[in-house]
């Protein structure tokens, strides 16, 4: 067996801690100890094709996932109409939903029954403070109109029905009774 160069002296070895110098940093160190070597050039050409190639796969399929998600969305939405809608069926094959909505919607009544449409007096009272599109008032009392509508309906008639003219040229008669 080879003795060592401490053990000849009849000493301990004695340890040295190994500082960097001054100027280096450790990763330049590193860096430095590093060798590259065939293997690891051929990794990293592999890695960098790697990503290359799949990139516009990964884009494609991320783009997909979302189309995927968005239908997703809309078939939900579809399954819950559909569902309704077969409420709305169920509802519509009810004789008793029928007969109310004929009783409330076309005031249908049975032969011998009377029906009353009970108008609001509050409601008559507020409408005559309302006012119409064109800032007129509403109110209970009839009104004599300064329009002669039978003369401008003749006219109408007789205007598109005897004139060459295309639809769009043709004017609709004034019925605010201007003069």
């Amino acid at each position: 067996m080879a003795s060592s160069p401490s053990d000849r002296e009849g000493g301990t070895t004695r340890r040295v801690p190994v500082t960097l110098p001054a100027m280096e940093t450790a990763a330049g160190g590193w860096l430095r100890g590093m060798r590259v070597s065939g293997f690891s050039l051929l990794m990293l050409v592999i890695i960098v094709l790697f990503v290359i190639i799949l990139a516009p796969s990964l884009k494609t399929l991320i783009q997909q996932q979302h189309q995927i998600t968005s239908l997703q969305s809309d078939v939900d939405a579809q399954k819950q109409n559909v569902d309704d809608l077969k409420d709305t069926v169920a509802r519509w094959n009810d004789p008793a939903y029928i007969e109310a909505q004929a009783r409330d919607r076309l005031l249908y009544v049975y032969p011998g029954e009377y029906s009353y449409l009970v108008m609001d007096d509050a409601a008559t009272k507020s409408e005559t403070a309302a006012k119409t599109e064109a800032g007129t008032k509403i109110t209970k009392d009839i009104q004599n109109p300064q329009v002669d509508w039978v003369g401008a309906m003749t006219a109408s008639v007789l205007d598109a029905g005897l004139t060459d003219e295309p639809a769009a040229k043709l004017v609709s008669p004034d019925l605010k009774g201007a003069k």
